[in-house]
């Protein structure tokens, strides 16, 4: 029965994750198709996060699910008094990320490997978790989205903040209309057979056509303990960056 039920949970995972074989190869264009698929507004989008991130001169940083480090780097250049952990599951996209720290010459900065749902972080470790483009993956149809914002929550201190900047569902219906068509289009079609990996990218179109509203996100997070959620749309509501906010105090018990 234990073998059948890890079978099962082996199986939900890899529903729940269809990225991590292409996460774990790491394309030699990945970053190059980041900066293509977006006409490189994805760098604008998170030099929006990162300012948010650091305005309030954050100690410790997490960028959980850091890739190829594209966030951890920029958060340690712009602010060297904060120490940042970039936290990803794959191994070899976190040797891309360590190149990258070093050659821009950052000391600030730590990689460490592990799982979202299971992290090897103290209670209240860090003041701001942020996350970039890795949102969809752990929360998109995913079986294990509960225990993954409830990590997120846990490694955060009272009143520290959740800073994603991912993509978003525009409230105009005709921006909403030719956004699903790029995605189809443009990220599926394109992205897919210049990266070798179709079902990826197809993968990435579809999570993104179907993805939360700002209401249904802030329901979300709601539910899963954070508060004070808000919204800054970007490119007429095509990506946002969100800030949610762990209480200060747990509420008292009954």
């Amino acid at each position: 029965m234990s073998t059948d039920k890890s079978l099962a949970d082996e199986q939900m995972q890899a529903k729940g994750r269809p990225l991590q074989k292409m996460f774990n190869r790491v394309p030699a264009r990945y970053d190059f198709l980041n900066r293509l698929l977006t006409f490189r507004l994805d760098e604008q989008w998170r030099k929006k996060a990162v300012k948010a991130i650091v305005d309030e001169r954050p100690a410790r940083v997490m960028d959980l699910g850091t890739g190829t480090g594209d966030m951890a780097v920029r958060i340690a250049r712009k602010s060297p008094h904060t120490q940042v952990v970039g936290y990803d599951f794959s191994g070899s996209m976190l040797e891309v990320a360590r190149r990258k720290a070093r050659r821009y010459g950052v000391g600030n900065i730590e990689f460490v490997e592990g799982d979202a749902a299971s992290m090897p972080f103290e209670d209240g470790s860090f003041d701001v978790v942020g996350i970039s483009f890795a949102f969809r993956n752990i929360t998109f149809k995913n079986p294990y989205t509960g225990q993954y914002l409830q990590e997120t929550l846990r490694s955060l201190k009272p009143g520290g903040r959740f800073v994603i900047v991912e993509s978003s569902q525009p409230r105009s219906r005709l921006v909403r209309y030719f956004f699903h068509l790029y995605l189809h289009h443009i990220v599926s079609g394109i992205g897919g057979p210049i990266s070798r990996s179709r079902g990826a990218y197809h993968y990435l179109a579809y999570s993104a056509r179907h993805f939360y509203t700002r209401e249904a996100l802030t329901l979300l997070l709601e539910k899963h303990g954070f508060c004070d959620v808000r919204h800054r749309p970007l490119l007429f509501g095509a990506a946002a960056v969100t800030i949610a906010t762990r209480p200060a105090s747990e509420p008292a018990s009954a």
